[in-house]
């Protein structure tokens, strides 16, 4: 059987060595591929130079004459300054393949797309759950949205970062990873309110966790998550703002995609029925809400 360690690996160029991509770069090291990286704060990526890897202090450097780039970078706005404003997009070559694995809104990702695509470049979005221990261990599951030849292409850089699965078109990678963090954070706030709900009733927390571990409650979260509870382990992990940062991008996706539905309803109609249709007056997107710490309001509820 073929394994990711017995398919040699393309040129391979990486952007973005912070706390889960300097690991996933490193595992790239530990496979003979010597990876071209940039990092905007250079000192991040010098670890990376005693493994093999090659440090550059522009990306457009580092990207020259890849066959796959690898983008971890902080969020949307970063990916597209990089790709169209500190020239990536332009220093590499026709038929090189972009695989963005950093987490953006699905409507950025299929942007990308197109006009990567209209230079001659593949784009491949393909965000990352696991965090840190995952992208250590090389167990990340990873969701890809675009071309599915594209996606086999990748597979076997992707197998050295853990199982990665193609989720649909340009776009989906990003969709399933909104989905994930939408069962995460849900969930870890259900484990916490039930452990607390029966503690408060006089019922013993651990055991509590034991006895529903193995039926349909069982899950990662109440394991892990519920075993910090358990201990009063409130050391901090993943940061709070991004969890807080997705679910403001479940919220705008849903009120972007629910936005064109009527506007394509409304184009396709317009011609032989306009004076008939009239959009809906509610929706369950319409309901007071507070905003986000970064002050994002969809568009539905202000003007609800």
């Amino acid at each position: 059987m073929t394994t990711a360690s017995d398919t040699p690996l393309p040129r391979i160029a990486f952007l973005g060595t912070g706390i889960m991509g300097l690991p996933m770069a490193g595992r790239l090291c530990a496979a003979g591929c010597a990876p071209q990286v940039w990092n905007r704060t250079p000192a991040k990526a010098g670890p990376l130079a005693a493994l093999g890897a090659s440090v550059h202090a522009r990306a457009a450097a580092a990207v020259a004459n890849a066959d796959i780039v690898i983008s971890m970078l902080e969020n949307g706005p970063v990916v597209e300054e990089v790709l169209f404003s500190q020239g990536v997009a332009a220093a590499m070559k026709p038929g090189a393949l972009f695989l963005d694995m950093a987490s953006i809104q699905p409507r950025e990702a299929r942007d990308h797309a197109a006009r990567l695509g209209a230079l001659g470049i593949s784009h491949l979005d393909a965000p990352v759950s696991g965090g840190p221990g995952g992208a250590e261990s090389g167990t990340l599951a990873i969701m890809a949205g675009g071309k599915a030849e594209d996606f086999a292409r990748a597979l076997p850089v992707l197998q050295h970062f853990g199982r990665a699965t193609h989720v649909g078109p340009h776009g989906s990678g990003q969709l399933t990873k909104l989905a994930n963090q939408m069962i995460v954070g849900i969930t870890i706030g259900a484990v916490a309110e039930a452990l607390l709900f029966t503690s408060r009733g006089g019922a013993d927390m651990a055991k509590v966790r034991e006895a529903i571990t193995g039926g349909f409650a069982g899950s990662r979260v109440l394991q892990v998550h519920g075993q910090r509870m358990l201990e009063r382990d409130f050391a901090p992990r993943a940061r709070m703002d991004i969890q807080l940062k997705d679910s403001c991008k479940c919220t705008a996706s849903a009120c972007w995609s629910a936005t064109s539905r009527r506007a394509r309803a409304w184009t396709s109609s317009s011609r032989t029925c306009a004076t008939r249709w009239r959009p809906r007056r509610r929706s369950v997107l319409r309901r007071p809400s507070p905003r986000c710490s970064n002050g994002f309001m969809p568009r539905a509820w202000r003007t609800a």
